[in-house]
């Protein structure tokens, strides 16, 4: 196939068979995973531009586009193709799982030098479209379009304002310094800090349930999702906390860690990163959290980590916030979740 040939399906035409979008010099057309290396590219570039805190795999969008847990790229995928071949532009919509309001989250980009003409907008226009088609093929209830924008991208935010969606979720990142002491936290006598172990899986994912059962917009996913878009996750830096007080032995708290690698040399710095903490209702007040971020510092601090990083939702019911700058975690910048609320 030659770089100028269509790799996936042609996109909805409109009326007099031309694409709704139609631009000249442009082909719309939804990706397919031929198209990978040409997205992983464009990507690439948008994010050299861009510079978020993260930078992301070829790997990580076949997951989210393609090979992923109900994926349906012919239908939830458009690509901007230049003349010569090269994607321009891309956009994306999935429908997300496991929640009480259905949600649908959007994703893409348009390369630096194809900005200032509109094509965003012609993006995002076509994805709050194929996000309602999605969410009118589901069962009645409320619904959200969202995407999250970084604090220092104000231009995404006034793209996203201008196409009808508002803030509604701040989240911070923090970094603990390494360097700096790590404190030591003892535990009661029936309650053991472990290393991660895959046989507790399912029990460590009914302890997440519970845990986050009054968190905001709690994920009430089946277990195969729970292990999904585990690309990154680093068994070695995660921690389980036991309670052997009785004769069924029951996971108190847990800890899962990912290692970023591919974001390093754009942070510039190694950082240990922590996923998920959490604690049952049952157990907390009694150091767990404490004991299973101390041991995930050290588990970092060993392989040569200088920090440790976490994201956090500033409106987080747990007060994990004054937890994590007890232990000397301090903000270094945030997100924000923008969102379009579709009522019953």
């Amino acid at each position: 196939m030659s770089p100028g040939e269509s790799a996936g399906a042609p996109a909805s035409q409109g009326a007099g068979g031309e694409h709704p979008l139609s631009r000249p010099g442009l082909t719309w057309r939804s990706l397919s995973l031929s198209d990978l290396p040409r997205l992983a590219d464009l990507v690439a570039a948008c994010e050299a531009h861009d510079n978020p805190p993260y930078r992301t795999t070829a790997a990580e969008l076949e997951a989210d586009l393609f090979v992923g847990r109900g994926r349906n790229p012919q239908e939830d995928t458009l690509g901007a193709v230049a003349a010569d071949g090269a994607l321009i532009g891309y956009g994306r919509v999935r429908l997300l799982s496991g929640h009480s309001v259905i949600r649908t989250a959007i994703g893409g980009g348009v390369h630096p030098q194809a900005r200032g003409d509109g094509l965003g907008s012609d993006l995002l226009a076509w994805q709050v479209s194929r996000a309602r088609a999605i969410i009118a093929q589901q069962s009645p209830g409320p619904a959200r379009i969202e995407t999250y924008v970084e604090d220092d991208m104000p231009e995404h935010a006034d793209l996203l304002r201008a196409g009808g969606f508002s803030p509604l979720r701040f989240y911070s990142e923090m970094l603990r310094d390494l360097g700096e002491e790590i404190p030591s936290t003892p535990l009661a006598a029936s309650l053991t800090l472990q290393p991660w172990s895959s046989e507790l899986e399912e029990e460590v994912h009914r302890a997440h349930q519970e845990a986050f059962a009054d968190h905001w917009a709690r994920e009430d996913a089946p277990a195969e999702m729970w292990v999904d878009h585990r690309e990154h996750f680093a068994p070695q830096w995660s921690f389980i906390v036991m309670d052997r007080s009785t004769d069924r032995t029951r996971v108190a708290g847990y800890l899962l860690s990912s290692r970023y690698e591919q974001d390093w040399e754009a942070l510039g710095y190694r950082v240990g990163y922590t996923e998920l903490v959490g604690v049952r209702r049952a157990w907390r007040g009694r150091r767990v959290a404490t004991a299973l971020l101390s041991a995930a510092m050290r588990a970092y601090q060993r392989d040569g980590m200088q920090f440790a990083g976490l994201g956090v939702d500033t409106e987080n019911p747990s007060s994990a916030y004054g937890l994590y700058e007890h232990l000397g975690y301090r903000r270094t910048r945030g997100s924000c979740l923008y969102t379009i609320e579709i009522e019953d």
